[in-house]
């Protein structure tokens, strides 16, 4: 096995609203919840397969939801010492965002996420470029859903245009650079400092696809996650671990390069 396993890629909600939320996610992607999107779940399961620290975040579909989410992201990650990193969520309607983002790295968060296709704004909408300048000179990474065939918002081709603005932003453009869009994003992120994770995509490609994918991206560029609650964290570490890679690629892309990209030790 290797040395640390990293989940990249975990939303997470209140226990109260776990199980609504999950099964929102569910209606809106028309896929079965394995889960119900609560702290307690994801330990449980990623226990089972042996994963160690947890990427985790949620989304907030209107301004008046951001402070609440960060905070409940800040203390999830409190109350769990070592087991969680935070990223902080941020909507294209909420006022003065460079002082959440401040606020949000000054409480421990190491990012932020965001969801186009849930919050209904492009990737390169004007209204974030005041969040993507702070991002960038603060080297805050975002972590994007990219890709799905039934919305522009999130279209690979939109990350372009923001690289373009933003040149040394850091990004990672989840599920392969594309949900359902995996031939999009091949065609125009690699090459670029996209980094990238594999969460939601193993249930759609096969085991060449995802090699050549990864030969695309870099082995370098690659972070292991598992997009719970839709999928079973050990089923997709098992299908990972199957796939003909080296041990360091394999530990690179399980816990390796996610540290490195965030500046953290284990």
């Amino acid at each position: 096995m290797p040395h640390m396993i990293i989940d990249s890629h975990a939303h997470v909600y209140p226990a109260k609203i776990a199980a609504k939320a999950s099964e929102s996610i569910g209606g809106f992607y028309d896929i079965k919840m394995k889960y119900d999107g609560s702290v307690d779940a994801l330990l449980r399961a990623g226990g089972e397969a042996g994963v160690e620290k947890f990427l985790i975040h949620s989304v907030a579909t209107t301004p008046l939801q951001v402070e609440s989410i960060n905070n409940f992201i800040v203390r999830t990650v409190t109350e769990h010492p070592g087991r969680f990193i935070g990223f902080a969520t941020l909507h294209p309607d909420f006022p003065e965002p460079e002082k959440e983002l401040e606020r949000a790295a000054s409480l421990g968060l190491h990012g932020i996420k965001l969801h186009p296709d849930f919050q209904q704004f492009p990737i390169d909408d004007r209204r974030m470029w005041p969040a993507y300048a702070w991002c960038e000179a603060h080297g805050f990474p975002i972590l994007f859903h990219t890709g799905d065939r039934r919305y522009e918002y999130s279209n690979p081709h939109l990350v372009l245009n923001l690289l373009e603005a933003f040149p040394d932003i850091k990004l990672i453009c989840a599920h392969f650079g594309g949900y359902s869009e995996w031939d999009e994003a091949a065609k125009c992120l690699p090459g670029t400092n996209v980094c990238v994770d594999t969460s939601s995509s193993f249930f759609a490609l096969t085991d060449e696809r995802i090699m050549e994918l990864i030969g695309l991206y870099g082995e370098g560029r690659i972070f292991f996650g598992t997009d719970y609650p839709m999928w079973e964290p050990k089923a997709e570490l098992e299908r990972f671990l199957s796939l003909p890679l080296s041990p360091e690629a394999r530990d690179g892309i399980l816990s390796g390069n996610l540290l490195r990209f965030l500046g953290l030790n284990k």
